[in-house]
């Protein structure tokens, strides 16, 4: 059976009465202006495809983007693309979607996510980042699942201009680096966004009684994140309990130390989504 073709369910069908119910107001959240001072970095827990079927996920994504002015555009980097040197995905208006996923049913290949134009923010990308070729423009390359999942939710009215940037590499000090040199952005509306998942475990949802490994690791990570334990956190490879379950990979994980390099103070983040799903924590942070 296909995934998301049980009997009477529609898939996707949670997005679709989020969207019913939200857009008519989608676009008056407050631009974003120099006096609401700089824009938060957030960590996202993206979910999958599923996440469309998942009211509760869904709704709490859409409140915490209402509860931010709108970002004047958003800068997105996903657990699902490493390249070196660091590349950005296409910023032509509409540039189509990567469906970077298999198995699920039809309709979640025919989602749409059409946002604006946004050449201006990948050309002060390139700006930042170095002009010397450091930065790869990989045109014809949309938003992975990492990236329009939750903003398909966060923003859902696609109206504000996004630019994935790829992971130079996994290690936990690249991606901190990275967030540093962002940090600029934040000063001039842009929404930075590191998206990935608090703990990653495939094996979790096919054995439950692992997931005390999985609380395990989020419980450390949201104590060493609270009190701004950069070294731990660099380190979680040895230092987190439950690590080789709750991410058998580092490629989930490693976003966070990039909304941890973007803030300006480590130890202001905030858990706005906590909540496990298929033994694996949800865990979201906003970080000023």
């Amino acid at each position: 059976m296909t995934i998301g073709s049980a009997a009477g369910h529609i898939p996707a069908g949670a997005y679709d009465d989020l969207l019913a119910r939200v857009l008519p107001v989608a676009q008056t959240t407050p631009e974003w202006s120099p006096g609401d001072g700089p824009m938060p970095a957030l960590f996202v827990s993206h979910g999958a495809p599923p996440t469309l079927d998942d009211p509760i996920w869904l709704d709490d994504l859409h409140r915490w983007g209402r509860s931010l002015p709108r970002p004047r555009a958003i800068v997105i980097v996903s657990a699902h693309w490493e390249n070196a040197p660091a590349a950005m995905s296409g910023s032509a208006a509409g540039t189509p979607l990567l469906y970077d996923f298999g198995g699920f049913h039809p309709r979640y290949y025919t989602l749409k996510y059409d946002t604006p134009d946004a050449t201006d923010l990948a050309r002060r990308l390139a700006s930042l980042l170095g002009a010397t070729g450091e930065v790869h423009r990989s045109t014809e390359r949309g938003l992975d699942h990492g990236a329009f999942v939750p903003l398909m939710a966060m923003y859902p009215a696609a109206d504000v201009p996004v630019v994935q940037l790829s992971m130079p590499s996994l290690e936990p000090e690249a991606l901190l680096r990275l967030g540093t040199r962002l940090r600029p952005l934040r000063d001039e509306g842009i929404l930075l966004i590191g998206s990935g998942f608090m703990t990653h475990s495939f094996a979790v949802m096919r054995q439950p009684e692992l997931v005390a490994h999985a609380a395990a690791f989020d419980e450390w990570a949201a104590d060493a994140v609270s009190r701004g334990d950069i070294d731990s956190l660099l380190d979680f490879r040895r230092k987190a309990p439950g690590v080789r379950i709750a991410h058998p990979t580092s490629d989930h994980f490693v976003p966070l130390l990039l909304a941890i390099g973007a803030a300006d103070d480590p130890e202001s983040a905030t858990s706005v989504i906590d909540r496990f799903v298929l033994g694996n924590s949800t865990r979201s942070l906003q970080l000023l």
